[in-house]
């Protein structure tokens, strides 16, 4: 059988497929800069649907609030582990980020069962204490966008940026539409989809564009 073996050209190969069928289903369309090229196109990459050319809203310059932060030696706090595993740590580490996810430690399970409330929100509160800018990365609870929502407008918590895309159908959608009625820089994901996956891709793009 023949077929491609490279990684690299395996990559490569997708990018320019994904390009020919916009060009063939969407002709008229035009990225607004590199930035959000590269993150729609790894989004469609990532989840073989073309819908994010027209879901991913970009708000409040958050495409170099994310730049600022990963260049000033800031930390991302995902809501699962997997989005985490999916984060390039190795172009992190070089720019000097911190990276954590708190949904499994000790403290934030405690923290969960005093409260009555999600370990990805208790996660929210843990991140809170920390010094530093922070990125958020959600692909999986709602709940964590709405903490930091809360907790944004109580004015416990600065949220330098925040990558809302959690998947789902319970909250999922309304969280994200109650996003972009904030003033925090976001990139969201309108409707149901999402997920860890995607997440990670649109940090990734970014890293990998700088």
């Amino acid at each position: 059988m023949n077929y491609i073996k490279n990684p690299a050209k395996i990559e490569e190969k997708s990018f320019e497929i994904i390009q020919q069928i916009i060009d063939d289903i969407r002709p008229d369309y035009t990225f607004q800069n590199k930035w959000e090229e590269a993150i729609i196109k790894r989004a469609i990459h990532t989840t073989a649907d073309f819908d994010y050319l027209d879901s991913l809203v970009f708000q409040q310059d958050v495409i170099q609030e994310i730049i600022h932060v990963l260049q000033n030696k800031g930390t991302i706090f995902t809501d699962t582990n997997m989005a985490l595993s999916g984060i390039n740590k190795r172009l992190l580490d070089e720019l000097g980020c911190k990276y954590h996810c708190y949904v499994s430690d000790p403290e934030t399970i405690e923290i969960a069962k005093q409260h009555g409330i999600t370990r990805s929100m208790a996660g929210i509160k843990l991140a809170s204490l920390k010094d530093g800018p922070k990125i958020f990365v959600l692909g999986n609870a709602p709940t964590a966008v709405y903490k930091i929502i809360e907790m944004t407008e109580s004015g416990q918590l600065q949220a330098d940026a925040v990558v809302a895309v959690p998947v789902g159908f319970v909250g999922a959608a309304e969280c994200k539409e109650e996003m972009l009625e904030t003033d925090i820089p976001a990139i969201v994901a309108r409707g149901r989809k999402g997920g860890s996956n995607l997440a990670a891709a649109i940090i990734n793009a970014i890293l990998i564009t700088m």
